[in-house]
């Protein structure tokens, strides 16, 4: 009896399978692609029924809603192949293509295809069947760049700090991996899964340090550094100290004929006894920020105890690797502090009562990271009374005469070393303004403009 009724099912199987007809449908599978690249999406399916229409959609929203872009319906198309015999069975392969010519990152996600045959007893029904597939769409970063983290910042001559580099990668789908190097080599980081706070002391890590000396000091710099630790050691004032009181010009000095640059750069690099000779340790942390086009903004912070005498000159670069890269992208800064500010003073020749300019126009090197600028005026306050001004330009409204000889100190600096560079600011007579017809900040008051007219009046008077 168990015999018998498997022998019952097979045959009503077999029957309904010449009643209905056979169809099977699969997607060619595809590697991830890149955007920009031509796709082709197969669909393969094997029948021996007459086929009806074939139908591909795009899966969005999860599922939730599916966008038509190909059909092919045949009853109104004479592009398919005929069966001489509708009752006889022979299996047919067909395939059916989609060729996006430049895929986006935007055609990424499920794709079905969707195919009917007309049902072998009846005319009026279609069996249906699908396939799917999920096309990757990869993007290269379209962008990198190395920033300095919390700058402007003040070099620290007695107090170690941290430093932080900052690799902003973007427009890659998927995240690409980002390390950094050190003069070509790879820096061996400790991850961290935090970033660290600003505020923060020096990061410590386990493992045992290893000596930069053979490779980031020559014998010039180590006597150098040992010169200025030797010279702090016996009282010696450091290099970036104030000129003395008798360098300020006499304000009662004559009007001089021509004006003075004083190129007095003075680079500080004394180092203090915190600084080690040592390989620091790096630490490691990135973050990742998805994008509203796909793809993925990455950042890695590399952070350290700076070290001025090893730092100084040093190259870091930040590579990226990527599949959709044939070769590893990168981008590059040398840490170096300022040296030899331009100083630009407009307009070249100052007259009492014009408005005068000195700026910051660049220096000898390129420096990195960005540096902080702080004006003063040597032996006195600036003229709008502040004790100094920060900003890469210092703009002294209405000069008086009393400023002439004055002499102005431009400190630059960066976490790997200040340098200051003063200018003497020369003073000439207007002769448009009379003497003694300033007010006590030096402004020209309405008792000189008065003057003036009736002088012009008393010329006038004379001519006529």
């Amino acid at each position: 009896a168990p015999s018998l009724r498997r022998c019952v099912c097979l045959l009503l199987a077999a029957i309904l399978d010449l009643a209905c007809g056979y169809l099977t449908v699969n997607i060619e599978p595809l590697p991830p692609v890149v955007a920009g690249d031509a796709v082709t999406l197969k669909c393969n399916f094997k029948t021996d029924g007459r086929m009806r229409e074939i139908v591909w959609y795009r899966v969005t929203d999860g599922g939730t809603i599916k966008q038509k872009i190909f059909t092919f319906d045949a009853m109104f198309s004479t592009n398919y192949s005929h069966m001489e015999n509708y009752r006889k069975r022979e299996d047919l392969v067909y395939q059916s293509t989609v060729r996006l010519p430049e895929v986006r990152i935007s055609d990424n996600g499920p794709y079905e295809c969707h195919v009917g045959i007309y049902d072998r007893a009846t005319r009026e029904k279609v069996v249906l069947a699908s396939g799917n597939i999920f096309l990757n769409v990869m993007a290269p970063p379209t962008s990198i760049e190395v920033v300095a983290a919390d700058t402007p910042a003040p070099f620290s001559r007695y107090q170690a700090q941290n430093f932080t580099l900052v690799c902003i990668v973007s427009g890659g789908k998927p995240a690409p991996m980002v390390y950094f190097k050190r003069d070509g080599e790879p820096i061996d980081a400790v991850p961290l899964s935090e970033p660290p706070a600003a505020s923060s002391g020096p990061l410590q890590d386990s493992r045992p340090f290893r000596s930069l000396l053979h490779r980031d000091l020559d014998d010039t710099k180590m006597q150098k550094s040992l010169s200025l630790l030797d010279a702090e050691n016996r009282g010696g004032r450091p290099y970036t100290e104030r000129p003395s009181r008798g360098l300020t010009p006499d304000p009662n000095i004559l009007l001089q004929p021509t004006t003075e640059n004083i190129p007095e750069t003075v680079v500080s690099r004394e180092f203090p006894r915190w600084v080690h000779s040592a390989e620091p340790t790096y630490f490691l942390h990135h973050s990742r920020t998805p994008s509203s086009d796909g793809t993925v903004e990455v950042r890695a912070l590399l952070t350290w105890t700076l070290n001025p005498q090893i730092d100084n000159e040093a190259l870091f670069s930040c590579e990226v690797k990527h599949p959709a890269l044939s070769m590893p992208m990168q981008a590059e800064v040398t840490l170096v502090a300022p040296k030899g500010p331009k100083i630009v003073m407009t307009p070249s020749r100052a007259r009492v009562g014009d408005t005068v300019r000195i700026l910051v126009h660049g220096f000898q090197n390129e420096v990195f990271p960005e540096p902080m600028f702080t004006w003063t005026r040597v032996g006195s306050r600036l003229l709008d009374g502040s004790a100094e001004f920060d900003g890469k330009e210092l703009v002294l409204e209405r000069v008086p005469a009393e400023l002439n000889g004055s002499m102005y100190r431009c400190t630059a600096q960066n976490p790997l070393g200040s340098t200051d560079t003063h200018t003497r600011l020369i003073v000439f007579e207007n002769p448009n303004i009379p003497r003694g017809t300033e007010d006590s900040n030096g402004s020209i008051g309405p008792t000189g403009t008065r003057l003036t007219l009736v002088l012009a009046l008393t010329v006038i008077l004379e001519l006529t």
